[in-house]
């Protein structure tokens, strides 16, 4: 960040995550930064007499660091809960309770809205002291959130994150005077809005990406590539035109259909071996070479499971994923697949009927219903009877690679956007962390004019 000077003088901190702070910066434990620490309201009830907006850890917006409105939830609040948690803009949210395997609990952001609310027992509220801005402090929280000091205040419980609100806050922050954190706030402000700006210009390239993509691979499994064929009525309501030298033909009698199963997993002697055991957790991609989890020899001698031969259509028939997609893959080597998965064997060339049915992924998920549990089930007995369009042998070769070659290029500039988005991220975190670790000198910032703006971000992240 060379656009950026540093502050003339710096002192030792003796803390390994920031080992040096400008010299007129304070440093102390976190609690010294705020006035109150409460938990949230317990034992809220939906849709009660006296509807309370209340926020959720699902309700933080991770990217403003602020409170998102798009899905509040209302509950019955009991008068004392009212009364004594009703929260105040500026009060800081702290994620107490939550998280996973790919994200750290311990988010904060800003509560900014007019309505009334309290925030949910899986969150703590936090109020700023007099001697912290409470913008800037949410900025400081975030630093700690996405850096490594929350790793020493989690503990695991049931595959649940739980922080130790009061090891967090022993932890050491550091702060600049009153005034100088208003403008390391104001500075953040606008620099990410800039980022965020970029990025979500970048994800719309995506989405137009990945319509075209779309649209692509379903006009080549439906009309073809070459325009100038003459067409013929398909006689299929969903599919209207058709090349002339094209048929049509139900699903049922272009494929064969088996499926899999899930061996004891309390038999240790199934698992762990060379052979993929494909779920949908694993239907990442087109093509599959392997599995999370493997099965052994044993397991398909004592259990039944099918061993499917490399070459088979795998898709999804079972699980919440269905819900928006159909995922479809092809196995690079023998395979088996658990009861939520379906293994094509097939008449047509293997590599187009993949590509047929990504192509059809909307007329698949019309007959996706809800089963008695909740997921979504495919209607394999619907799917079967699918009239699905049949170009000449030679022809489905043809789309294939052609498809594949158009498909390469869209995947190339995908791959090119998603690069962006993502030094765009780290500039975004690191700019953070070097604002409110003193590691750049802002002082001196002004939001300057809409045209000189779009200069100094292109130049910065040139």
């Amino acid at each position: 960040m060379k656009q950026y000077p540093a502050y003339p003088a710096y002192k030792t901190t003796g803390c390994d995550w920031f080992p040096e702070i400008p010299s007129h910066w304070g440093i102390d434990r976190a609690k010294w930064s705020i006035s109150s620490c409460q938990n949230g309201v317990w034992g809220a009830e939906p849709d009660g007499d006296d509807d309370l907006v209340c926020i959720r850890v699902a309700d933080f917006d991770r990217q403003s660091l602020r409170v998102s409105t798009e899905k509040l939830t209302m509950r019955s609040i009991a008068e004392k809960d009212r009364c004594n948690r009703l929260l105040k803009n500026g009060d800081l949210l702290l994620e107490k309770s939550g998280g996973g395997e790919q994200q750290l609990v311990g988010a904060v952001v800003e509560f900014n809205q007019k309505f009334p609310a309290v925030s949910s027992n899986f969150i703590a509220r936090m109020v700023a002291s007099d001697e912290m801005i409470p913008r800037f402090l949410v900025y400081l929280h975030s630093h700690l959130y996405s850096g490594r000091v929350n790793f020493r205040s989690i503990k695991q419980t049931t595959g649940i994150q739980n922080l130790d609100s009061q090891a967090y806050l022993d932890e050491k922050i550091t702060y600049p005077p009153l005034e100088e954190q208003q403008v390391i706030a104001r500075f953040l402000d606008f620099k990410t809005a800039q980022i965020d700006a970029l990025i979500a210009k970048q994800k719309i390239l995506l989405d137009k990406l990945t319509e075209k993509r779309t649209a692509l691979i379903s006009h080549a499994v439906t009309k073809g590539l070459d325009p100038s064929v003459p067409m013929k009525d398909s006689g299929v309501a969903w599919l209207k035109e058709i090349p002339i030298d094209w048929a049509t033909k139900r699903l049922r009698f272009l494929t064969t259909m088996s499926g899999g199963m899930t061996p004891s997993t309390g038999n240790s002697k199934y698992w762990g071996g060379d052979i993929p055991w494909i779920t949908p957790k694993d239907m990442k991609g087109e093509t599959l070479s392997g599995s999370i989890d493997t099965l052994t020899d044993a397991a398909l001698q004592e259990t039944g499971i099918t061993l499917h031969e490399s070459g088979r259509v795998l898709i999804v028939v079972r699980g919440m994923i269905l819900a928006h997609t159909f995922p479809v893959a092809i196995n690079n080597v023998p395979s088996t697949v658990n009861q939520d998965m379906k293994a094509l064997g097939t008449s047509l060339d293997y590599e187009y009927l993949a590509l047929l049915l990504r192509g059809i992924q909307p007329l698949v998920l019309s007959v996706v219903e809800e089963s008695a549990h909740g997921t979504k089930v495919l209607r394999t007995d619907i799917f079967k009877n699918i009239f699905l369009p049949l170009p000449p042998p030679e022809i489905q070769k043809v789309i294939v690679k052609q498809v594949t070659s158009l498909v390469t290029k869209l995947k190339f500039q995908k791959q090119h956007i998603e690069s962006v988005i993502e030094r765009l991220q780290e500039y975004r975190s690191a700019l953070i962390t070097n604002a409110v670790t003193g590691k750049i000198d802002v002082r001196g910032f002004q939001v300057p004019s809409a045209s000189a703006a779009k200069a100094q971000i292109q130049e910065e992240f040139a």
